[in-house]
């Protein structure tokens, strides 16, 4: 008896069919798709995504960011081991920085993470960020909806780090979770005050061995100083774990059901992924509007030239866009 050969998976709608069947090959193509710059990978992208839509939306969403040497992988792969042995798919869409001279990304993530990538029910997807501000890449929203309609019920997207500009995460998530080491005094007051403002958990890893008594300490005054915080119904709680040895890891997962429950039952889900999706459409018309600006023909002639002009401090950088803008749009800006 011999094997039907698989579709090949050479239109979206089929490439469709393959992802909510569960197929992995599928499942990396279509995100691959969805990341392609080519205008006829777009128009492809969007027609899957039309057709994935539907079966959307049933996953728990969880963005994790913190700082450089604070452990992110090492707790992913203990957190999503965790998960995985209480019957859920863990997708994994960890964000790796891109190089500003030549573009290029680590993407060791996949690596790092070893006992969780050859776990059946994980998936893992590293992506370059690219220019994208926010410590995400362009596409990380529509590779989750790709994932979760593949059916993985959790969804944990992993930025770049900590920085003023790397907070995009929590306009796509259902929880924000900010890592922590185990710090005191100036330590602490190094942390940007914005981002902790924005996690929904704060979790002081590395809670183990030597650091174990500096984290009980860590732990105690960021719930001092947290005391105030809260998002609607849900106060901002403060945990510590270890990824090494695992210790913690079922109350981090145990807290990130109970914020579900609670947001569910008021409404705030369903209301914190409506803005989402608004903030997410104007994302995509900014980024889509600068393309389109950069790749003019008018634009491009003068762009180099004036740039000199301005950073040689002959062209204020107001007059120099203002020029551009009107070679871009063909008539007087006011």
């Amino acid at each position: 008896m011999t094997t039907a050969p698989a579709p090949a998976l050479t239109t979206p709608a089929a490439l469709a069919d393959a992802v909510l069947r569960g197929d992995r090959r599928a499942l990396a193509r279509a995100i691959t798709l969805i990341e392609s710059t080519r205008r006829d990978h777009r128009a492809q992208a969007d027609a899957l995504l039309e057709t994935l839509l539907p079966h959307t939306g049933n996953s728990v969403r969880v963005g994790i960011s913190g700082v450089p040497g604070v452990g992110k992988s090492t707790f992913i792969e203990a957190f999503g081991q965790h998960v995985i042995a209480r019957g859920h798919k863990v997708a994994v869409l960890a964000i790796d920085p891109s190089s500003q001279r030549t573009g290029g990304s680590i993407l060791g993530d996949k690596t790092r993470m070893v006992d969780l990538s050859r776990e059946p029910n994980a998936f893992i997807r590293p992506s370059p960020a690219g220019a994208t501000l926010g410590g995400v890449a362009r596409r990380t929203r529509e590779a989750m909806l790709i994932c979760e309609a593949a059916g993985f019920d959790v969804i944990v997207v992993e930025t770049v780090g900590v920085g003023q500009s790397e907070t995009a995460v929590a306009d796509m998530v259902d929880l924000f979770m900010l890592l922590l080491l185990p710090a005191g005094g100036d330590e602490l007051q190094g942390i940007k005050k914005g981002i902790v403002e924005l996690a929904d958990l704060v979790v002081v890893n590395k809670a183990d061995g030597d650091l174990a008594n500096t984290a009980r300490h860590t732990v105690a005054d960021y719930r001092h100083a947290l005391t105030l915080l809260r998002h609607g119904d849900w106060r901002v709680p403060v945990l510590s774990c270890s990824a090494i040895t695992r210790a913690g890891i079922d109350s981090v997962w145990d807290t990130i059901g109970e914020h579900k429950a609670i947001t569910e039952a008021s409404g705030v889900r369903a209301t914190r992924r409506a803005e989402q999706a608004r903030a997410w459409l104007w994302s995509e018309i900014r980024e889509t509007l600068v393309d389109a600006f950069k790749a003019h023909p008018a634009v491009r002639a003068d762009l180099s030239a004036l740039e000199s002009r301005v950073t040689g401090g002959a062209i204020t950088p107001t007059a120099a866009a203002r020029v551009l803008l009107e070679k871009f749009l063909g008539r007087a800006v006011e």
